[in-house]
C-alpha cells in the first residue's frame, strides 16, 4: 500500500525495481514530521535533542567506505572512466546479484521508505533521485540533502533518473564475484542504479550522487565541482572555494557579509554555478555557538545528528565528544543557514581559491596562480596531514587529492582539469592558492596561520587589492607573492622572511616538499599537457 504523494507512474516504477507492492507498506514523499514519528518508533535509540534535531546512529559504520565502491563496467564504461583505485571494477552480473539481494531483503521488512527529490539546482541539467531505503532516518537524510520539490512537482515527478536501493542493514555475499568485505556500494550508469549493501552510514548515499554527477555533467558539458561557493552583494561576485579536510573550506566560505550558495557540491555550466545539493552536512565535532554560530543554531527540528553523546536525562548534545566517532555530522536543509541564497544559483566566478594547510610550512599564505599553475594545483589536491589528526601520523604528511576529490571522480583528472582552464579563460577567473597551515616553519615549530590573516587575505581577494598589487616570486614553486596585504604583516606573506632557524634550511624543506609533488604528478603526467608539466616546481 502507498502513503503520500505518488503519481501515475509511480506503480510501474516500482515493479520495474522488483518492489513486492502486494505486502509491503511503501511510505512515499513523507513529511518530516511523519519521519521523526517512525523513527522514533520504529528505529531503536533514537531520541529528540533539546534544540528538537533527531538523534540516531550510523551503526557498524560511521564513515565511508571508500575500498568498497564499485562501478559495473559495460561497453560504454569500459573505456571511459579512470579505473584503478578510485574506480574499481564490477562485472554486470555481479551488480545484479546485489541489485536482487537488495530487493529481497527489501521485500522482507514491512515498511520502505521512498524520497523523490533533485540533483542541481539548475532546471536545465538537474537530475531526479529516487531514494528507496528501509530506515526513516536514511530517509530524512536524503529529504535534507536532495532539493526538495514543490508539491505539484512531486505529483507529476514521473519516472526517476537514477535510483538508490539503499539495504545497508543487510550484507554484501563476500563471495559474489569483486565483493572484498560484507559492504558493497556499487553503481551501475547502464541501469541507472546505486545499491547498498552492509553500511548504513547514510554519507555514502550523498557521495554515491556527487559520483554520478561527476559522470552524466561533463558528458553534458559541466564541470562538477568538490567546492563550497559563495557570493557577494554584487551578483558577479562569486568566489569558489577548493580545499580538503581540515583547510578551512567551510569556515571560510562562511561569511556574514556574503551570500551562501553551498558548501560542499556545484557545478559550473554556460549559465554560472550552481548548487548540486539541498542541504549542508556539517561536522559536528567540537562544534559551539561561538565558532560556528550558523551552523550551532542550524541543528533544530528537521536536522538529523549522526553519532553524537547526549545527556540522558536533558537530551543537550555533547559536541566535544569523539566517544563514537570523530565523524559526527549534522545534516540539514540549506535554508536553515541564514545567509543562504534560495535558488542556490549564481553567476560565473571571478575568484577561485584553492585552500591547502601546509603542515611544512614552506608555502606562502597567499600566491596568485598563472592557468596552468592553477591546473597542476588542481589536479594535484594538496594538503598535509599533522601529528594527531590519525593514528599512526607522527609527523607532517603530504597528502594528494586529485581536484580536491579524487575518491567523487569517474573520469581522469586531467579532463576535469582541461574544463576548468577553459572555463577561467573564458569567463577571466582569478586563481588564487591559499594556505592556512603552518607559517615560520613546520608543525612543532612554526606556528598555524592565524584565521584573522586568512580572513584577511580572503577579504583582499574580494575587494580586488590584491589583483592589483606587487609580486615577488617564491623559489622552486615558482609562486607569486604578494609583498603587501592589508592586516596582515609583510613579513608573514613570505614563509622565507618568517622562517625561524630551528627549523632548519629553508630552501632544503621546500625542496623535500618539491620532489612529493613531483612524485605524486607522474600518476597524471602521461595525459597532461606541455604547460602543466611546466608548472611543476623546479628542482
Amino acid at each position: 500500500m502507498f502513503y503520500g504523494i505518488i503519481d501515475d507512474t509511480t506503480e510501474q516504477t516500482f515493479k520495474n525495481e522488483g518492489i513486492d507492492l502486494s505486502r509491503l507498506d511503501v511510505n512515499l514523499n513523507l513529511s518530516v514530521a511523519r519521519l521523526y514519528e517512525d523513527a522514533l518508533k520504529y528505529e531503536k535509540g533514537t531520541v529528540i535533542s533539546s534544540t528538537g534535531a533527531l538523534i540516531t546512529q550510523s551503526g557498524r559504520k560511521t564513515g565511508r567506505s571508500p575500498k568498497d565502491k564499485r562501478i559495473a563496467v559495460d561497453d560504454e564504461t569500459m573505456d571511459e572512466i579512470w579505473w584503478g583505485p578510485v574506480n574499481t571494477q564490477l562485472s554486470e552480473h555481479s551488480f545484479d546479484v546485489n541489485h536482487e539481494r537488495a530487493v529481497d531483503y527489501l521485500n522482507t521488512q514491512d515498511r520502505v521508505y521512498v524520497v523523490d527529490g533533485y540533483a542541481g539546482w539548475d532546471p536545465k541539467y538537474r537530475l531526479k533521485i529516487r531514494v528507496v531505503c528501509s530506515r526513516p532516518y536514511h530517509a530524512l537524510f536524503m529529504y535534507n540533502m536532495l532539493i526538495r520539490p514543490p508539491v505539484d512537482e512531486l505529483e507529476n515527478f514521473g519516472t526517476p533518473d537514477f535510483t538508490i536501493l539503499n539495504a545497508g542493514k543487510f550484507p554484501a555475499n563476500r563471495f559474489t564475484e569483486g565483493m572484498g568485505s560484507e559492504t558493497s556500494v556499487a553503481l551501475s550508469f547502464k541501469k541507472r542504479q546505486m545499491v547498498i549493501l552492509g553500511t548504513e552510514y547514510a554519507g555514502e548515499m550523498k557521495k554515491g550522487i556527487f559520483t554520478v554527477m561527476h559522470y552524466y555533467m561533463p558528458k553534458a558539458g559541466v564541470l562538477s565541482l568538490h567546492s563550497s561557493v559563495n557570493v557577494g552583494t554584487d551578483p558577479s561576485d562569486v568566489t569558489l572555494f577548493f580545499g580538503l579536510s581540515g583547510t578551512g573550506k567551510t569556515t571560510l566560505s562562511a561569511d556574514v557579509k556574503r551570500f551562501l550558495i553551498g558548501d560542499d557540491e556545484h557545478c559550473w555550466s554556460d549559465n554560472g554555478v550552481f548548487n548540486i545539493e539541498g542541504g549542508c552536512y556539517a561536522k559536528a565535532i567540537n562544534l559551539s555557538s561561538e565558532k560556528e554560530p550558523e551552523i550551532f543554531n542550524a541543528i533544530r527540528f528537521g536536522t538529523v545528528l549522526e553519532n553524537v553523546t547526549f545527556d540522558s536525562l536533558s537530551h543537550a548534545v555533547d559536541y566535544d565528544s569523539g566517544s563514537l566517532t570523530e565523524n559526527t555530522r549534522a545534516s540539514y536543509p540549506i535554508e536553515f543557514i541564514p545567509n543562504s541564497m534560495i535558488p542556490c544559483i549564481a553567476g560565473h566566478p571571478k575568484n577561485i581559491v584553492m585552500l591547502t594547510c601546509d603542515a611544512f610550512g614552506v608555502l606562502p599564505p597567499v600566491s596568485r596562480l598563472t592557468s596552468a599553475q592553477a591546473m597542476y594545483h588542481f589536479i594535484s589536491g594538496y594538503t598535509a596531514k599533522v601529528a594527531g589528526t590519525e593514528e599512526g601520523v607522527t609527523e607532517p604528511e603530504a597528502t594528494f587529492s586529485a581536484c580536491f576529490g579524487q575518491p567523487f571522480l569517474v573520469f581522469h583528472p586531467v579532463k576535469y582539469a582541461t574544463m576548468l582552464a577553459e572555463k577561467m579563460k573564458q569567463h577571466k577567473t582569478n586563481v588564487w592558492l591559499v594556505n592556512t597551515g603552518w607559517n615560520g616553519g613546520p608543525f612543532g615549530v612554526g606556528s598555524r596561520i592565524s584565521l584573522k590573516y586568512s580572513r584577511a587575505i580572503i577579504d583582499a581577494i574580494h575587494s580586488g587589492e590584491l589583483e592589483n598589487a606587487s609580486y615577488t616570486t617564491s623559489p622552486v614553486f615558482n609562486l607569486e607573492i604578494p609583498t603587501t596585504c592589508s592586516n596582515v604583516p609583510d613579513a608573514v606573506l613570505d614563509p622565507s622572511k618568517s622562517w625561524k632557524p630551528e627549523s632548519g634550511d629553508y630552501l632544503e624543506s621546500v625542496r623535500s616538499l618539491a620532489k612529493l609533488f613531483i612524485k605524486n604528478f607522474e600518476t597524471f603526467a602521461d595525459q597532461s599537457t606541455p604547460d602543466i608539466l611546466a608548472s611543476a616546481p623546479k628542482l
